[in-house]
């Protein structure tokens, strides 16, 4: 069966490269992205379709047109944005859900992807190698809604039988999408400011551990979970999956590697590292690996060498300039 695949929520950090990964597998013109705006750097392979994934009738016309076999639902407000605007973000992260898998069902979609977060924990887990069954309290309205996605999640998939499957993903650091409003993007931002002013103010503490995962191991890893056979899956919440643990303070020394003259600096009372405490500082994704072979290969060093290498071609290419 050919497949047809709409991923909704495509500008974002994930979606940008799923979208270029699915279409180097499936083809250009069998994967449909969409967002609320349009892409700043359009993808010719492929169509486009602006959508906000709260209108119905909208939405409702997308599923008409391209008769999805799968369905990619990225579209989420992030964790510090959605301290800002709970109600909209709640609105967006849980709602827009319920659409998607109702129309998954009266269309008959075969798979559904949909990414959860560590932010599910909260400050009565356990910090250190968080098991995939725990204690699970989100103080954030970012964890709430990711929580209360879990459990529809699994009750559509046992209530309809729809397969739906899902990630737990930590911080993901990339070089070809901006940061956005998550609390772990000072990962990503501090590569950014490293190369463009060799100094960061960072948000969290310098011994404030979490766990991270590099784009490529998190697009790899997406992919495997969808190729997995049905059968293979006995999580239908979602998976726990995490690639390295570490601090601020050991980013910075790794980026001190390559760029000597890099300095930090630690800034208090920021908002976000009241959020940040209350998530594990790793992340024991031991079904993950059973299940369907999960293995990652970025390492903290690897990171650090290949987002500094990627960035500055692309802020040069940007700024026709050399760093």
């Amino acid at each position: 069966m050919e497949e047809r695949i709409i991923i909704i929520g495509s500008n974002g950090q994930i979606g940008t490269e799923l979208a270029i990964a699915l279409r180097a597998k499936f083809g250009g013109k069998q994967v449909i992205t969409s967002d609320i705006r349009e892409p700043q750097v359009p993808d010719p392979s492929g169509p486009f379709e602006t959508i906000d994934v709260l209108d119905k009738k909208s939405l409702h016309l997308l599923f008409t047109k391209y008769r999805p076999t799968q369905v990619y639902l990225l579209a989420a407000m992030l964790s510090a944005t959605g301290e800002k605007y709970p109600r909209q973000a709640w609105d967006l992260n849980v709602n827009g859900l319920l659409n998607v898998l109702d129309l998954s069902l009266e269309y008959g979609v075969s798979k559904v992807f949909w990414p959860s977060s560590i932010a599910v924990f909260g400050p009565h887990s356990p910090k250190m190698n968080t098991p995939q069954y725990t204690v699970m309290d989100p103080n954030t309205v970012y964890g709430i809604s990711k929580l209360a996605g879990e459990r529809i999640c699994e009750y559509y998939h046992g209530r309809y039988g729809l397969d739906i499957r899902s990630i737990r993903y930590p911080g993901i650091i990339s070089w070809k999408a901006a940061p956005g409003g998550g609390t772990t993007d000072y990962a990503i931002h501090i590569f950014h400011e490293a190369l463009k002013n060799g100094t960061y103010s960072c948000f969290l503490s310098a011994d404030t551990a979490l766990p991270m995962l590099y784009m490529d191991d998190a697009i790899r890893g997406t992919l495997a979970l969808m190729d997995a056979p049905a059968d293979a899956l006995h999580i239908r919440s979602s998976y726990n999956l995490t690639g390295v643990s570490f601090t601020p303070a050991m980013l910075a020394d790794e980026i001190r590697n390559i760029i000597p003259e890099f300095t930090i600096t630690y800034a208090e009372n920021d908002p976000r590292q009241a959020i940040a405490d209350t998530w594990p500082n790793s992340i024991d994704d031991t079904e993950a690996r059973e299940d369907w072979d999960w293995q990652p290969r970025f390492a903290l060093t690897d990171i650090a060498v290949d987002m500094i290498t990627n960035l500055k071609e692309k802020i040069h290419s940007e700024d026709g300039k050399s760093i």
